[in-house]
């Protein structure tokens, strides 16, 4: 039963799926292959107005497709509904952009005439997580189709109805058959797929762990690779900022999809002089969250995914707790049928804790603080993560520092760190490489070629 569809609300089994055989894991990459031949000749035209009918088609149904993701991983129904409605947009930004992207561009040289041109690659493998089983998706198809690849999809285990989905309104746009398939394998079965010399390149979302055996495979298959894996963001907060816009904001940027974001700010990194103000006004807004069923649009909390994130983020607080730190609110685990962990704050995280250390995937603020702008920043990058990052100042200064000196793939100055069609998204260090969205994510999975007429 390792491919189902378990209600996180209840543990309720409601579909289980069979993994594909060796045979029809052929015949999708052989499907893929053929299609292809015809697909890269097709006009950016053709691909653009297909993707426009599939942001019609996402739009015209969002409540299905978004109780679809919330009945698979529980994310509140209205977070659902808005991430329909950006990947709707992320289909239109490349159907409309794509034109400018992929456009010959030329030089001047000691030829008649020099330009580089960008050509599709043939299929691409999407290793794709749960936590945002719609937007994930969409992301990588939007570009990687509109450059005039093939995708092949392996989403994550415990989403294959959205999956299946998302191949049928592609399909529904007028997409040939072959250019965008779901497989349905298991983990173990990826690597097969990875290997095979008709897939030209793979991008994942996902665990390190996963990102390094992916990027071993492709690197021994010389493959191109783009990953995006764990973070564990600073949100740093200095004593000129606007401290309730930054609290009020901390809220979301903490708990948006039950805490289960890459991008989530998990550190709350506290000037000392305005650290109780900002616990204080945080504290407050966790008191008024309502846990409960996500299909309820009164709901701000839903269960955790799948019963092992209930139980790391549950062992990882545990031990930090047990290391010296203390809970402000939450820590305890909710007997339910359903993955529920409560809002929680922990301050005075000991050194080496997990706390410290590691991702907290799930409803947990971390605070610390810190006497100025130098020790906040060390305490930023001393992480092996580098995926995003939020500082809240009004002093140009220590923005002109912070965005020089976070060791991230972006610094967001007095907002939330969030991902945005027209800029380019990824990370460094332990967080990955490789950039998805903006010019910069179409031209990952293209041919960069150059041509020199005499």
């Amino acid at each position: 039963m390792t491919i189902a569809t378990i209600n996180p609300l209840n543990g309720e089994i409601l579909q289980t799926f069979t993994p594909l055989t060796s045979q029809e894991i052929e015949n999708k990459l052989s499907l893929g292959v053929n299609e292809f031949q015809d697909y890269r000749l097709t006009s950016l035209e053709f691909r653009g107005e297909k993707l426009l009918k599939a942001a019609v088609i996402l739009e015209e149904n969002q409540e299905k497709y978004a109780q679809l993701m919330t009945i698979e991983m529980g994310k509140p129904i209205k977070q659902a509904m808005t991430e329909i409605n950006k990947c709707a947009s992320v289909c239109r930004f490349y159907a409309e952009n794509a034109q400018k992207f992929l456009t010959p561009k030329y030089t001047d040289t000691d030829a008649t005439k020099s330009y580089v041109t960008y050509q599709p690659l043939g299929i691409i493998l999407a290793v794709m997580p749960w936590n945002f089983p719609f937007w994930q998706v969409f992301r990588f198809l939007s570009p990687a189709l509109m450059a005039g690849n093939v995708g092949l999809l392996k989403h994550a285990s415990n989403v294959p109805q959205c999956a299946l989905a998302i191949e049928s309104i592609l399909l529904s746009a007028g997409f040939p058959e072959g250019v965008f398939q779901t497989l349905l394998i298991e983990s173990s079965q990826v690597e097969k797929v990875l290997r095979d010399t008709r897939v030209k390149a793979v991008t994942l979302t996902g665990s390190e762990l996963a990102g390094k055996s992916v990027a071993s495979i492709a690197g021994q298959e010389l493959k191109k690779s783009v990953l995006e894996l764990g973070g564990s963001d600073p949100f740093i907060v200095l004593d000129d900022a606007n401290i309730e816009e930054a609290a009020q904001v901390a809220v979301n940027a903490r708990l948006s999809n039950n805490g289960q974001t890459c991008i989530a700010a998990k550190r709350f990194i506290l000037h000392h002089n305005i650290a109780d103000k900002f616990q204080e006004l945080l504290l407050e807004k966790y008191r008024n969250l309502t846990l409960g069923d996500p299909l309820n649009p009164n709901t701000d909390i839903g269960p955790l995914a799948t019963p092992n994130i209930l139980k790391d983020i549950t062992n990882q607080v545990n031990k930090t707790v047990e290391m010296g730190a203390k809970v402000l609110i939450g820590g305890e685990i909710i007997e339910s049928k359903g993955n529920f962990y409560p809002p929680t704050i922990l301050t005075d995280i000991p050194v080496n804790s997990p706390g410290m250390r590691e991702e907290f995937f799930g409803p947990v603020a971390l605070l610390f603080r810190v006497n100025n702008l130098k020790e906040a920043i060390d305490l930023a990058n001393s992480t092996i993560f580098g995926l995003g990052a939020s500082i809240w100042t009004k002093n140009e200064d220590n923005i002109e520092i912070a965005v020089r000196d976070i060791e991230s793939g972006s610094v967001f100055i007095n907002g939330l760190v969030k991902s945005d069609p027209r800029l380019p998204f990824g990370g460094t260090k332990q967080s990955g490489y490789g950039r998805e969205l903006s010019i910069e994510g179409m031209h990952e999975f293209v041919n960069i070629k150059t041509v020199w007429q005499k």
